[in-house]
């Protein structure tokens, strides 16, 4: 009945006190690696490549997959609640995010700062502005929000332990190849599917996110944006949580000749904390909700 939510909270502790380490041989690093491997589209002719993106796509999550389900279905309760959230982990990240933009903020210099956000984005960002630099990576921590922290948590919490694997690989490919460039064929199918898993997530990311303002007294100007801007950024998902936090902050996200998101009450290198407090406790209020609904769930039956 408990094992589930404690398994959560017990993961952002691990976050919390391990983020991610930085080796190749993390889960995620490895599996980035045989994405990387297959999906170069000069590995494949053009007439190949989509048909390609959709078998490697199937491999990839199953590989990923694979042994976190066998993990869930042979482990005891007390191996559970010991390794659980060490695996959980492995399929979210918090403070690995905060880290980055903490990096990108710190930068002693507009070159030093396009560096370290190129870590982030894949945009051109050798002609950015400081506040453009400060964007680019912001606007990172924002869409990561759902992506790399709400819905992975989301699918454990509905399938366990291998619907955060599932979603975290599918979410990996589609932030490696989902791009329309050269590797349009071969990345068509992951940036489908990312749009497809995350849709619902994206959705309890922003109601998750009205929340917080509400309670930070920011909730008109959250959701006025959000109702202006949300269809700018590209994609059924990413500008609901830009929207949501560029509003509720009071700052401006742009993404040269692309998109520009809120209004610009305030600098970003001023409101940066205030991006970061809204990721933590949007984390925070989704971890309590539903691990209090898995127990209320769990208690009906006795009821």
């Amino acid at each position: 009945m408990f094992l589930t939510p404690l398994v959560l909270i017990l993961s952002l502790f691990v976050d919390r006190a391990l983020g991610d380490p930085h080796s190749r041989f993390h889960p995620v690093a490895m599996i980035g690696s045989f994405i990387g491997w297959w999906g170069q589209p000069l590995r494949w002719s053009p007439a190949l490549q989509r048909s390609a993106g959709v078998v490697f796509w199937i491999i990839t999550v199953v590989i990923f997959t694979v042994p976190f389900y066998f993990f869930s279905l042979y482990a005891s309760w007390f191996l559970m609640l010991l390794v659980g959230p060490f695996l959980l982990k492995i399929c979210f990240a918090l403070r690995s995010l905060e880290e980055h933009a903490a990096a990108v903020a710190a930068a002693t210099s507009p070159d030093a700062g396009r560096e370290k956000v190129q870590m982030l984005v894949s945009r051109d960002t050798s002609a950015l502005t400081d506040e453009q630099i400060l964007s680019a990576a912001y606007e990172s921590v924002a869409e990561n929000l759902n992506d790399s922290i709400i819905a992975p948590l989301f699918y454990f919490m509905i399938f366990g332990l291998p619907g955060a694997a599932f979603y975290r690989a599918a979410n990996t490919m589609d932030a490696m190849l989902g791009y329309t460039d050269e590797r349009v064929r071969i990345g068509w199918f992951s940036a489908r599917m990312d749009d497809i898993l995350s849709y619902i997530p994206a959705r309890i990311t922003g109601l998750v996110l009205i929340v917080y303002f509400f309670f930070k007294r920011r909730l008109s100007p959250a959701f006025r944006i959000l109702r202006r801007d949300r269809r700018l950024r590209p994609g059924f998902n990413g500008g609901i949580p830009m929207s949501l936090i560029a509003g509720g902050t009071g700052v401006m996200f742009e993404k040269p000749g692309k998109y520009r998101i809120g209004d610009p009450e305030q600098q970003l290198r001023v409101a940066g904390p205030e991006i970061i407090s809204a990721v933590r406790g949007s984390t925070l209020i989704f971890a309590i909700v539903a691990s209090t609904a898995s127990v209320l769930w769990n208690l009906l039956p006795n009821i």
